[in-house]
């Protein structure tokens, strides 16, 4: 399993988001500064986050992006599966794949299948709320 560059930027902006919610509705032109991620490849990043209501999005002034939930809510799993279809480590594992001929005698199942829970299960035991930076993060060293 490797997570594209739309999985990344898609965490990247939730969390960019749950860390400014207090703002309420953030406009895209901020998100991709701060993100260093081009305006067009995040539009069509956020349509994705809109359409599936992770998002919501309000046009004109005033406008841009809000969480629809609590940071809490969101885990990496659900946000990563929803840009990248699957976190699937083979094709056989996919959801929806046909059934391998081969898997009753595959001496691998069993280690690809644990190893996909295992995958999941962390990814959906941490969510946003969890990679939020905390205010004075990392400010707190003394020699």
């Amino acid at each position: 399993m490797m997570v594209s560059t739309k999985g990344r930027y898609a965490l990247r902006v939730m969390i960019d988001l749950a860390e400014h919610r207090a703002r309420g509705y953030v406009p895209l032109k901020e998100i991709a500064a701060r993100q260093e991620i081009s305006e067009k490849y995040l539009e069509s990043i956020l349509k994705t986050l809109v359409h599936n209501h992770f998002l919501q999005g309000v046009r004109g002034k005033g406008g841009g992006y809000r969480l629809t939930r609590p940071p809490e809510q969101y885990t990496v799993g659900s946000i990563l599966r929803l840009t990248e279809g699957s976190l699937s480590t083979v094709a056989c594992l996919e959801p929806g794949a046909r059934a391998c001929p081969r898997m009753a005698e595959c001496p691998t199942y069993p280690l690809w299948s644990r190893l996909d829970r295992m995958v999941g299960s962390y990814l959906d035991g941490v969510t946003l709320a969890d990679l939020v930076p905390k205010p004075g993060a990392g400010n707190d060293y003394v020699i």
